[in-house]
C-alpha cells in the first residue's frame, strides 16, 4: 500500500516539478507584482499555494469523468500525454542558455500596485493559473490522472492520493519560494536555476517516454489479439 503511493507520489512530483517550477515562476511573480512590502508576497504566496492546490486536485480528480465525457481512452491519453511531456522536457533540454539576469533591487520595476483588492483580483489570474501553473501542468495532471486510474478501488484511490500528496508538496514549495521571493532572486544564481532544470528536464524526458510507452503497448496488444 505504501510503496505504491510512494511509486505515484515520486511519479507525479518528478512530472510536475518541471512543470511548476516554484524558482522559476518566484521570478515571474517578482516581474508580475513588482516591488510590494515582504508582508505582501507572504500574503500572496500562502493564497497562491492553497489556490493551486485545490486547482490541481479538481483537474486530476474531474480527469477521468472530462476523458470518458469526450469517449477518450486512457492508454490513448497515455501515449498522447506521454509524448506531449517528453517533447516539453526536450524542448527544455536542449533550450540555448541565455543571460537573463534579474536585479530588483536597482532595477526600474515598479509596484504593478499596493492596493489589497487589485491583488486579490490577480490572486487566481494570473498568479495561480498561468503563472504557478500553466497549460503544460494541466496536461501533465490529466495525463497523471489517466496513468493512476485502476479498476481496483483501493489502488486507484491509493494511486490518487499519491498525486495528491505530491500536488501538496509543490504547493508548499510554491509558498516558500514567493513568499520570499525577493530573496531568491538575489540569492539563487541564474546559471545554478539553469543547470537545475536542465536535470529535471532530462527526468521529464525519460517519464513522458515511460508513461507514452505504457498507453502504447496497451494498444499494441489489443491490436494483436485482435490480429
Amino acid at each position: 500500500m505504501y510503496l505504491l503511493i510512494w511509486t505515484t507520489f515520486v511519479l507525479a512530483f518528478s512530472a510536475l516539478l518541471p512543470m511548476i517550477n516554484p524558482v522559476g515562476s518566484a521570478l515571474t511573480l517578482m516581474g508580475v507584482v513588482g516591488v510590494v512590502p515582504p508582508a505582501s508576497y507572504k500574503y500572496l504566496a500562502r493564497r497562491i499555494a492553497i489556490n493551486n492546490v485545490f486547482f490541481l486536485t479538481v483537474i486530476e480528480v474531474t480527469g477521468s469523468a472530462i476523458l470518458r465525457f469526450f469517449g477518450v481512452s486512457i492508454p490513448v491519453v497515455e501515449v498522447s500525454g506521454g509524448l506531449v511531456i517528453a517533447a516539453i522536457g526536450w524542448s527544455v533540454l536542449n533550450a540555448p542558455a541565455t543571460q537573463t539576469e534579474v536585479q530588483f533591487k536597482n532595477s526600474d520595476v515598479t509596484a504593478k500596485t499596493d492596493d489589497g483588492h487589485k491583488l486579490e483580483q490577480m490572486m487566481f489570474y494570473p498568479l495561480t493559473f498561468p503563472v504557478t501553473s500553466g497549460p503544460g501542468t494541466l496536461v501533465v495532471m490529466l495525463t497523471l490522472s489517466a496513468h493512476v486510474s485502476n479498476p481496483n478501488l483501493t489502488r486507484n484511490l491509493l494511486g490518487h492520493l499519491g498525486i495528491f500528496i505530491a500536488t501538496v508538496v509543490l504547493s508548499l514549495m510554491v509558498y516558500l519560494c514567493y513568499a520570499y521571493a525577493p530573496k531568491l532572486t538575489s540569492a539563487v544564481a541564474p546559471t545554478t536555476v539553469r543547470g537545475i532544470l536542465r536535470v529535471v528536464a532530462f527526468i521529464l524526458l525519460t517519464i513522458g517516454v515511460q508513461i507514452a510507452w505504457n498507453g502504447l503497448s496497451v494498444l499494441l496488444k489489443s491490436v494483436i489479439g485482435k490480429g
